[in-house]
Parts: C-alpha cells; sequence; structure tokens
C-alpha cells in the first residue's frame, strides 16, 4: 500500500457517515466578516448525513460560514467549510459540514454504518464448474 493509499483508506474510516453520490439543487448564502453575501446556486456532487461537497464561487476559504438551503423543500442549514478541494468549470469544490446534527436534510436514507465496499479477498470464492 503506497503512502497515499494509506491516508485515503485512514479519511474513510474516519467518516461518520456513508457518502453517496448525489446532484442536489442548493442554494448558499455566505456570511464573510459578518456580512450576508448575494445567494449563489449551486448543486452537490456528493452528501452524506453531516454535511455535502459542494461547488462555490471562488474565493473559498476553510472554516468559512453560509446557510445552505435545499431548493427542493426549502429547509435551510448553517453550515462551515471544512474542506476546499479542486476547481470544476470555474468553481471550487467544498466539503460543507452541517453546524448542528441534521441526518434527513437531503431526504434520503443513509446505508447502515456497516454497510460498506470489500476488497477482493473478501468475496466467497466462485463456486468450482462441473
Amino acid at each position: 500500500m503506497t503512502p497515499t493509499d494509506a491516508t485515503t483508506a485512514k479519511k474513510v474510516s474516519q467518516r461518520r457517515s456513508q457518502r453517496l453520490l448525489l446532484r442536489v439543487m442548493v442554494t448558499a448564502q455566505r456570511k464573510k466578516k459578518g456580512k450576508e453575501t448575494p445567494v449563489e446556486q449551486s448543486e452537490t456532487l456528493a452528501v452524506n448525513a453531516h454535511g455535502a461537497l459542494i461547488l462555490l464561487t471562488p474565493p473559498v476559504e476553510e472554516n468559512e460560514v453560509m446557510d445552505l438551503t435545499n431548493t427542493k423543500t426549502g429547509e435551510s442549514q448553517t453550515c462551515r467549510v471544512v474542506y476546499v478541494g479542486a476547481p470544476e468549470g470555474g468553481r471550487i469544490q467544498a466539503g460543507v459540514e452541517f453546524t448542528t446534527p441534521s441526518p434527513q436534510f437531503w431526504r434520503i436514507s443513509f446505508p447502515p454504518e456497516d454497510w460498506g465496499s470489500y476488497g477482493k479477498e473478501a468475496r466467497p470464492a466462485p463456486a468450482p464448474q462441473a
């Protein structure tokens, strides 16, 4: 296992909930230095019970606070940026975390905690052919 693989495996094992690739339309109203900025239309790239990976207009800073609204339900949650990632189409990938737990925000059921992907060695051996 390479150092990068080990780091990735450690981060995945530290997740509090399973990440699902799901596009949900959201709006983000960022709060910079106590001022609210214009509402920004965005979408999720992935969601989990504690937040999401979304696209935001640069610049994006870690610990930045915003109100995230699910445009389908109208529900809003205050979030903070916990990860700033790669640019995509002129926007930046940002991992956001809800400041208060909101497992129903995405209106989906997440897989149970013990449900995961297992390596080839965990799969049963194929039955012998006659």
